[in-house]
């Protein structure tokens, strides 16, 4: 059983003066849902994720041995343009990490980072922006650290992410990836993602998510602060529970490729996230109407035409319309005859299953 221990390294046995690295990192969609954290960002409850593909960050760090070693130093660019308001996450996360990671005070960097989907358009671009700088700090140890074994790298990766944004370890590797310990599956663990272990039919390879830009604001609470709130939620145990048990249905759904048991499940996991800030204290609201307009559109085109397409939400007024390969140009067409009236500016982006974060 790893402990957090487990990831403090021995002295390392090379040095390098200077250097740059630069890594993509995807971001992932819940299919079920971690609400509630304890300590040092462990999850209340396991969750499972898709990967995606094409919603990513791209960061590029550059690095520099230094005299003073005293405080972190570091310049952070977004999109080519220095992104004062992002330094105090960075400068938590690098103090959140020191320990497993005492090489930072000994560089300079420079971290320039970018998205490929609208910054703040309600996709988790800190799950895919901490994973990307996982895997560059990572990269840098490696150096110092030659004998790292590969499967180190990534589960320390992993772990590192999910210090600065708790999904953002499930953004490390691909397809299908398991956050939380779970007592039916093998090497999961709540420090870290690991690959779902067991088979995935063919009716779950290269499934499809399109994401509705509903509302494309800032949120008005943010995902600290819903997670806080579940301490004293009066339905917090229940949940967890069927967190639980939701994801023991998924093992057997993914195995069976069973689409409509796979609808339920996502489906209800989506409104429970949902129902969850409806019932905390102080309790609010992310939905928009128009969030709502096009879950009843879905019901409706999928009651009437069987195609097995269906959606969920992260925290936010955001729809992903998740469906097979095999309906696409199907459900493409309903998106744009009926959904896209919904979205800000007629605004979606087509992703679907991905592979995990890749060194470019």
């Amino acid at each position: 059983m790893f402990t957090a221990a487990d990831f403090i390294p021995n002295p390392y046995t090379s040095t390098i003066e200077n250097g740059n690295f630069e890594w993509s990192a995807p971001s992932n969609i819940a299919l079920v849902k971690y609400w509630g954290k304890k300590d040092n960002q462990i999850p209340a409850n396991p969750s499972v994720s898709f990967t995606l593909n094409n919603c990513k960050t791209i960061t590029k760090l550059g690095f520099e041995k230094r005299e003073n070693q005293n405080t972190f130093s570091f310049d952070l660019l977004f999109e080519g343009k220095p992104k004062e308001d992002f330094k105090p996450k960075i400068q938590k996360f690098l103090e959140r990490v020191e320990v497993y990671l005492p090489f930072l005070k000994d560089y300079h960097f420079t971290i320039d980072t970018q998205n490929t989907f609208p910054h703040s358009s309600g996709i988790a671009s800190s799950a895919s922006g901490m994973a990307a700088l996982a895997m560059n700090f990572m990269s840098l140890e490696k150096l110092l650290n030659p004998e790292m074994t590969d499967d180190y790298f990534y589960q320390k990766a992993s772990f590192l992410a999910r210090l600065g944004s708790g999904s953002a370890c499930r953004s490390v590797k691909g397809k299908v990836v398991v956050w939380g310990n779970q007592a039916n599956i093998e090497g999961s663990s709540d420090l870290f993602g690991v690959e779902f272990p067991y088979s995935i039919h063919d009716n779950f390879k290269n499934y499809q998510d399109t994401i509705l830009l509903v509302d494309k604001g800032e949120k008005q609470v943010s995902s600290t602060v819903g997670h806080d709130l579940m301490h004293n939620h009066p339905y917090a145990e229940r949940r967890f529970a069927q967190a639980h048990e939701n994801l023991d249905q998924l093992i057997s759904i993914f195995e069976s490729g069973n689409l409509d048991e796979f609808i339920k499940v996502v489906e209800s996991e989506a409104l429970t996230l949902h129902a969850m800030m409806m019932t905390s204290m102080p309790y609010f609201i992310l939905m928009k109407p128009n969030t709502l307009q096009i879950i009843n559109a879905i019901w409706k085109f999928r009651n009437e035409t069987q195609i097995p397409v269906c959606f969920t939400l992260d925290a936010g007024a955001n729809v992903h319309v998740l469906y097979p390969e095999n309906v696409t140009e199907k459900v493409l067409q309903f998106i744009q005859d009926e959904l896209v009236v919904f979205c800000q500016n007629r605004q979606y982006i087509c992703d679907k299953i991905g592979e995990g974060a890749i060194a470019l």
